[in-house]
């Protein structure tokens, strides 16, 4: 790290300060001289000054960035989403179409969409065209009787459009469609808990709509192939998933591809382990299969989407490599922070916690690097909690600061790709709720998308630095991230530098932006919680003004604060923005 300078307003040392036991007039007597001292010794540290009761003393930190070279240069689709084939299930699969919702996603595009997560595994394709004869869950008798004969009407209006298959639902049916979700997520929480899963079914009408979904999103859809169908000699049996690939190419559909969800964890659901050479082999059955098939003869194959690198986790991965390195497009592993039935509000500012990933990062390089040196590294189904999460805690803001950390760090450690579990679905973890309105891990996303490029750039700076104490580790509570300004954003010149910046102290931090940045116009983005539940709020304001999507169903424009070009950016206490300092003319930022 280089050291600028700094400038920390005074406050007396321990060692200056007079005994406790000497009498007023001595103490006043022992003042004087330690100021007199103070000024023969040529000490030019400011006196300290008379402040508020409890107001602590703060450090001015100065801030610049390395902009000749870029140190990481992620994905263009960094931040992606996934869906979960629980949609299925509690039937919001047949709600994708909706308006809204596209809206949405088309905002955090381009990006990947994966279909997968814990029912992957027990996936199977039909090639049905009547949904309401085949899909799962509670019949029309349990709601209004033509229910089910409604989203069949609304298939066949969609039919008939031309392009993108878009929806307005009326307000009875996304009511009941509430209901009937709310059943299903016990249904669904009650097979997480006790580790068994029931059978879904994919049918061709499915798949068209979750493929209308991505495609009219502009979203490339990467779909995670059922892995637990398997022959007795345990090489995995493939005809489902042929029966899906030769659907999928007769529609043209452009998709890539996945075998199976953490499967570290098949001994546990499935009562049979697959080991990572085994998996690799299923891999390369898996191409084979892919190659002849002339849309998907080039299609990309990500895995194995292990879960965290524990010992035997680390294990399956090594086989894995061992075998299947090559055919792999990307490695893939998941993430998961907090126990989601333990959380606590405070969870989400430990510093510690913020931190654990970067330990799995180092695990998995060191693997994969082994094998194949540069392999590109995805992290794909990232949550903050497990168990679907914690109402009121992982759809909070408080939430946003593991996020918006994770997406900072895994840039810097060069992670190219990292996917958000989950886009819109059951559970806590979500971006969108089931009303269709955005949560505040949505904001944070949407400024990300729209501000932050691929390019990652060196941080220096200085008034932060502290003397460690022996077996002791520092975590930072100001953490700073910069990379190049999103050139898609024509509200700013190519060469310009967006930094991210999250407090978790109690106070409030100045930064000083020195060296290049210096006397620089600066944009801020701050994102605060919005109404009386503070950290627990699930609304956010930009700059004081509350988010909300627009009548018309659109997004509405993101208006920065302009500060005055050598201003002192005053970063509110448990707080996180963004900073686009403009017209830096960055050389590592002005060409693509």
């Amino acid at each position: 790290m280089r050291v600028l300078c700094a400038f920390p307003e005074a406050m007396p040392s321990s060692n200056s300060r007079p005994p406790a036991c000497l009498a007023p007039g001595a103490l006043y007597l022992a003042l004087l001289l330690h100021l007199s001292l103070s000024s023969q010794a040529g000490d030019r540290r400011p006196l300290p000054v008379d402040r508020a009761p409890g107001l602590k003393e703060k450090t001015l930190i100065l801030l610049d960035v390395s902009t000749k070279n870029p140190v990481r240069t992620v994905n263009e689709n960094f931040l992606s989403l996934q869906l979960d084939p629980s949609i299925i299930h509690d039937g919001w699969l047949d709600f994708l179409s909706s308006k809204r919702l596209v809206t949405l996603a088309r905002g955090l595009s381009p990006a990947f969409l994966r279909f997968g997560g814990k029912r992957t595994d027990f996936l199977q394709f039909q090639n049905l065209r009547n949904p309401a004869k085949s899909r799962g869950g509670p019949g029309p008798d349990y709601y209004l009787k033509n229910y089910e004969d409604d989203i069949v009407r609304s298939d066949v209006a969609l039919d008939k459009q031309k392009g993108c298959k878009i929806a307005q639902h009326p307000d009875v049916m996304l009511e009941l469609q509430r209901e009937k979700a709310a059943q299903m997520h016990l249904v669904l929480l009650k097979e997480q808990f006790s580790n068994t899963y029931s059978n879904l079914i994919l049918t061709a009408r499915s798949l068209d709509k979750l493929y209308n979904f991505a495609d009219c999103s502009g979203l490339h859809l990467i779909f995670a192939l059922n892995a637990l169908r398997r022959n007795p000699n345990n090489s995995w049996n493939s005809s489902s998933a042929l029966s899906l690939l030769k659907y999928s190419a007769s529609k043209k559909y452009n998709i890539s591809w996945e075998l199976g969800n953490e499967p570290n964890n098949y001994r546990t659901m499935h009562g049979r382990a697959v080991n990572g050479s085994q998996l690799g082999k299923d891999y390369i059955q898996l191409k084979s299969l892919l190659q002849p098939i002339r849309i998907y003869s080039r299609a990309s194959l990500y895995g194995p989407n292990i879960g965290r690198p524990r010992k035997n986790v680390i294990a399956l991965l090594d086989g894995f490599m061992k075998v299947a390195g090559s055919t792999v497009d990307a490695v893939t592993w998941q993430h998961c922070y907090i126990d989601g039935r333990v959380v606590k509000v405070m969870d989400f500012l430990k510093t510690r916690l913020l931190d654990t990933l970067s330990d799995q990062i180092r695990k998995i390089q060191k693997v994969v690097n082994t094998y194949t040196p540069g392999k590109k590294i995805w992290l794909e189904g990232v949550v903050t909690t497990s168990a679907g999460g914690t109402n009121n805690l992982s759809d909070s803001y408080a939430a946003g600061f593991l996020w918006l950390n994770t997406l900072g760090m895994l840039a810097n450690q060069g992670i190219d790709v990292v996917i958000r579990h989950s886009f819109f679905d059951h559970g806590y973890n979500h971006l969108v709720d089931q009303n269709f309105n955005p949560l505040p891990d949505y904001w944070l996303s949407l400024l990300y998308k729209r501000l932050i490029g691929p390019k990652v750039l060196a941080v220096h700076v200085a008034g932060l630095q502290r003397k460690p104490r022996p077996g002791r580790v520092i975590r930072d509570k100001l953490r700073i991230y910069a990379h190049c300004t999103n050139h898609h954003n024509h509200n700013y010149v190519r060469g310009s530098i967006t930094l991210f910046i999250i407090n978790l102290h109690r106070s409030r931090k100045k930064i000083k932006l020195a060296g290049t940045l210096r006397d620089k116009l600066v944009h801020q983005y701050l994102l605060q919680p919005y109404g009386q539940e503070g950290l627990k709020s699930k609304s956010v304001q930009l700059n004081g003004q509350p988010l909300v999507m627009v009548d018309d169903g659109t997004l509405p424009e993101l208006k920065p604060r302009p500060l005055r070009a050598g201003r002192t950016l005053v970063i509110p206490p448990v707080t996180m923005g963004f900073y686009v300092v403009k017209n830096v003319n960055a050389l590592a930022c002005r060409y693509r």
